[in-house]
């Protein structure tokens, strides 16, 4: 088990409260068993995280996987899942993460920054799964952070809390990127695979009939995803391996199986996305150990990942403490609820966690010493922590 001083390193000022809480119009989760309920109610909520209420409808053929739902949702999902099902990561992409690992590790002298580092690998691992393989990575890496430097947001306020002159910004910030991205990055990959059909993510929308507005969409999509999940975990777990020597010993000594559960431990307990929104269209019954409560059409959920995944109805006694292969009830994943759960439980799961073990396990073999501890900060887009200014040291 790993010491109280490495549990919850990511926490922002959230208030602990009940397993279901309301406050005006807002239903707050922390219950694992009334968060699947909320999350598995197909027709009585719709997608409101990643600010999917503010996207418009009707300018694009194919409204983003992310934050459409429904029966086209339900099929388009299916589809692309199969780019991340486990045996199709393990087989199609493990030499890759491999050798960009290696390149990466291998190049190291003296002090880095890790955050540095787990940006450009995990972009390059994220795109050859997209099929965005026909730019720089280094380049487009920079270009896709961009997209994040978006003025603050609360996704529990009609408006978001921004001021006009915050919108505007919001505005200019969203779309410079996202032009530059698809004229550098998109646009490449689109001609090339028009020439050469591929079996990746864009070559299946160009088959399925997207535009190239869809692609670019769900391109920004899947490339975001992919990176700031990777790569804000990969620092995280490091962070909490070269805090706790035990722990390092068992991830270097352990087999495949260890460290991914060894990572799904830590993710649990540092789930990149702390938090997921539902808008209820319906009247929802959810039930809760200690009630059953209604929620009214219009309500907005907030399912509290990070409280729901501490809940020792489900995953037992000391729920903060770091604790690879803990007992859970049947059903429930490893990681509880930290890639969602339901029809818009995030497919990338495999993957991150494959990715990250490459890195990882070639980083700490290099006996890495900490020079400065990260600096915390939070990403409203995406409800989750971000780790700056990592800086290690290799010989």
């Amino acid at each position: 088990m790993s010491s109280a001083s490495n549990r919850r390193r990511a926490t922002r000022a959230e208030p602990d409260g009940p397993p279901v809480e309301r406050s005006g119009r807002v239903w707050r989760i922390r219950s694992v068993d009334a968060a699947r309920q909320v999350l598995r109610a197909r027709r009585a909520t719709r997608q409101a995280g990643f600010t999917a209420e503010f996207v418009p409808k009707g300018f694009l053929k194919h409204h983003p996987i992310l934050m459409s739902d429904g029966p086209l949702h339900d099929e388009q999902r299916s589809k692309v899942g199969r780019f991340f099902a486990p045996k199709v990561v393990a087989e199609r992409y493990a030499g890759l993460m491999d050798a960009a690992a290696s390149a990466r590790i291998d190049a190291l002298v003296g002090e880095f920054d890790l955050a540095e580092v787990a940006l450009s690998y995990s972009v390059e691992v994220t795109a050859e799964v997209v099929g965005l393989t026909h730019s720089d990575v280094e380049k487009m890496a920079r270009r896709l952070v961009t997209f994040f430097r978006q003025p603050p947001a609360d996704l529990t306020r009609p408006d978001l809390g921004r001021s006009p002159r915050q919108w505007l910004q919001a505005a200019v910030n969203g779309l410079v990127p996202i032009v530059r991205f698809h004229l550098a990055d998109v646009r490449p990959a689109l001609r090339a695979h028009r020439r050469t059909p591929a079996d990746d993510i864009i070559g299946h929308l160009i088959a399925q009939g997207y535009t190239n507005a869809d692609i670019l969409v769900e391109c920004v999509t899947f490339g975001t995803a992919g990176m700031v999940t990777t790569r804000e975990f990969i620092a995280m777990a490091v962070w909490h391996l070269l805090t706790d020597a035990a722990l390092a010993g068992r991830f270097r000594d352990g087999t495949q199986a260890e460290r991914l559960a060894i990572l799904n431990e830590i993710i649990r307990l540092e789930p990149v996305v702390g938090h997921l929104y539902r808008r209820v269209t319906e009247p929802l019954e959810v039930t809760c150990p200690a009630e059953t409560v209604t929620l009214a059409p219009g309500d907005l959920i907030d399912v509290c990942v990070r409280a729901a995944n501490a809940d020792p109805e489900t995953v037992g006694p000391d729920p903060l403490a770091l604790r690879p292969g803990r007992e859970l009830p049947p059903g429930v994943d490893a990681s509880v609820l930290t890639f969602g759960d339901g029809a818009h439980r995030c497919p990338g799961q495999p993957l991150a966690l494959l990715a990250a073990d490459a890195l990882l396990t070639r980083l700490l073999a290099r006996a890495p010493v900490v020079v400065r501890e990260p600096t915390l900060g939070w990403d409203d887009l995406i409800e989750g922590y971000t780790l700056r200014d990592f800086v290690l040291r290799v010989g």
